[in-house]
């Protein structure tokens, strides 16, 4: 929805000082697609089970409250700001609900195993398409299940670094936007591993990542940019997820 800087200007106003149902639904309808946004790049790498729907209605709950929160006298675009509101939402949505089935889990695990056991036969990384024989499915589902799985290990470390830090402060009050020395640690060394093998990577599958992560294109608007289809831009994309699953899959389990 189209409005002019002055208009906007308006409905910020009427909003936070009237609380002005209208002007609040103007403001919604306005940056929802921010919500499309994000629950498009985060579905990526979940389980088609879990419901767009849901994905947006946590977006739309972190767009609220973005709106109730933010404040229009900063030098802040609501835009930037309601991007971490919305993603967060969405990300702390799937934290509380455990969105990866079970079946999936022990997919992912009996994946592992066999992964595990192949590279200790055969003295060498596999290959997803070795992984996908042997496991009598399509190449597409072992890119799926990794996706699924390195997602889930993601959230399952921030969740724990969270209890954790919950467990030893006990009678403190947290700041969640101050990360703790031992964090602060751990982060710096996931980057470094993560930008390390990053580097193992081929060219194309280096662009796409950076594309997609760092400059927040969608695959669509990658594929369009290296004219090549969605479908072929995802497949780079699952691979690239695939091999560096593989590089860091030590790092990961041993948090």
């Amino acid at each position: 929805m189209k409005t002019t800087s002055a208009e906007e200007q308006k409905l910020w106003e009427s909003w936070k000082v009237d609380r002005d149902p209208h002007a609040g639904d103007v403001l919604m309808r306005k940056y929802k697609p921010l919500v499309s946004y994000h629950v498009q790049r985060i579905a990526v790498g979940l389980p088609k089970s879990v419901s767009r729907d849901e994905l947006n209605s946590l977006g739309m709950m972190g767009l609220f409250d973005a709106l109730n929160k933010f404040d229009h006298s900063r030098d802040l675009k609501f835009d930037t700001y309601a991007s971490f509101r919305v993603r967060g939402a969405i990300i702390d949505g799937l934290r509380k609900e455990d969105w990866l089935p079970r079946s999936a889990r022990e997919k992912a695990k009996k994946m592992d195993a066999l992964i595990e056991s192949m590279e200790q036969r055969l003295q060498r990384h596999v290959t997803p398409e070795e992984v996908a024989e042997e496991l009598n499915i399509s190449v597409d589902e072992v890119y799926q299940t990794v996706k699924e799985h390195f997602a889930s290990n993601i959230l399952s470390m921030d969740e724990q670094l969270q209890d954790e830090e919950s467990d030893a402060k006990t009678y403190s009050i947290r700041d969640d936007s101050i990360k703790t020395p031992e964090q602060e640690a751990m982060q710096a060394e996931l980057i470094e591993d993560l930008s390390a093998s990053i580097l193992k990577l081929n060219e194309k599958e280096q662009l796409v990542l950076s594309l997609f992560y760092t400059e927040e294109m969608t695959l669509t608007e990658i594929g369009e940019m290296l004219e090549l289809s969605t479908s072929r831009i995802s497949q780079i994309h699952s691979k690239a997820i695939f091999k560096l699953r593989k590089l860091l899959i030590d790092e990961v389990q041993s948090i």
